[in-house]
């Protein structure tokens, strides 16, 4: 059995606490299932809170992006409200983000060891895709929104109707000219589109829709079509040359895990699903990886760190879950989004809506 921790996915979660561990004089080793770091669906807004944690780690924004996002202009039902950020936040892809990240992992000191496949979690050991059984003393699990057998999120989770994530990006100077600064939301019966301007000035198109809704479009292609003639202002986002659409399913937002068991800790998406529009996904991933990493640096176990994270992230997510419900029935929320806009509400839920950051 190995005495240095393991941690089990090398994104942002996974790489903050090897950054961590590695600083607080060990020598971690991250297992990731991918040969070279690609460019995952979520996580491509980073909020103002998120950019200071990540400057603890070595990190700083404009090695991110350069051009900053200042504001964030939400649509529902023909109306439109835009408001400042309380502070500059960026958009960027997870290829560039996790890239930086796992580097300084290495850098600090931290082992990687890529192409290797989690089949399951065996009594706190991980069976890799070639049978053997990796056994250490400290499990860190941070893989993301795909779940390992035997440590799996419950079903339940998922709800009725589960929620899917999709994305595409959007290049060309009209869909820039649109976005510009600011983070976007736009609104629509079971779902809503964030869109934000990356580091190589593409739009990052990603959707939160419930399966229902989907399932009456038929498809993907369908889908993004209805909704263009449903949004006209949506429709000027996906303008330009497209990539293909990219899917995640059964996406469990709102869930957390509020206990955990001695030598485990879940970190990121494995800890915490906060809902997408609340932009604070990469914040809480970070968080989870720092906080776990502390606390087993301090001799704190997996079980009671995890309850101790649950109720930090208790009111960020119970407030952005709430939110989302609300965004999904623009009827509902499209005549009080200028007086949100008016009495500073919108600022109120971005704010509450943040992680304490470790």
């Amino acid at each position: 059995m190995r005495r240095e921790p393991l941690i089990l996915g090398g994104g942002p979660a996974g790489s903050a606490a090897a950054i961590t561990l590695a600083r607080g004089g060990t020598r971690p080793l991250v297992i990731e299932r991918t040969r070279e770091t690609g460019d995952a669906l979520c996580g491509g807004f980073l909020s103002w809170r998120t950019l200071e944690t990540l400057a603890r780690l070595g990190i700083e924004a404009e090695a991110l992006n350069r051009a900053p996002v200042t504001r964030v202009r939400i649509f529902a039902r023909g109306r439109v409200v835009e408001t400042a950020l309380p502070a500059p936040a960026v958009g960027v892809s997870r290829a560039r983000l996790d890239s930086l990240l796992l580097d300084h992992a290495v850098s600090d000191g931290a082992a990687v060891e890529r192409g290797v496949v989690a089949r399951a979690i065996e009594g706190g050991a991980i069976r890799t895709g070639d049978g053997a059984l990796l056994e250490s003393a400290a499990l860190f699990l941070a893989s993301g929104k795909h779940d390992v057998r035997g440590a799996a999120r419950p079903a339940e989770a998922r709800g009725t109707d589960p929620t899917l994530g999709l994305r595409t990006r959007r290049h060309g100077a009209a869909v820039a000219h649109c976005v510009g600064d600011a983070i976007e939301l736009h609104l629509f019966d079971r779902g809503y589109a964030g869109v934000v301007l990356q580091e190589d000035g593409s739009a990052n198109v990603c959707l939160a829709i419930r399966r229902s809704r989907l399932a009456e479009a038929g498809s993907t292609d369908a889908l993004l079509a209805a909704l263009a003639t449903e949004l006209p202002a949506f429709a000027d986002r996906l303008a330009g040359d497209a990539t293909p659409i990219e899917a995640i399913a059964n996406v469990p937002y709102g869930w957390r895990a509020r206990h955990g068991t001695d030598g485990c800790y879940r970190l990121g998406d494995q800890a915490a699903v906060i809902p997408s529009l609340a932009g604070e996904g990469m914040g809480i991933a970070l968080a989870s990886g720092v906080s776990a990493a502390q606390a087993w640096l301090a001799g704190e176990q997996g079980a009671a760190w995890q309850a101790r994270f649950a109720r930090q992230t208790a009111r960020p997510v119970t407030i952005a879950s709430a939110i989302r419900a609300m965004a999904e029935r623009p009827p509902m929320i499209a005549p009080l989004l200028p007086l949100a806009a008016r009495v500073g509400l919108i600022d109120a839920v971005a704010a509450a809506t943040r992680i304490a950051q470790a």
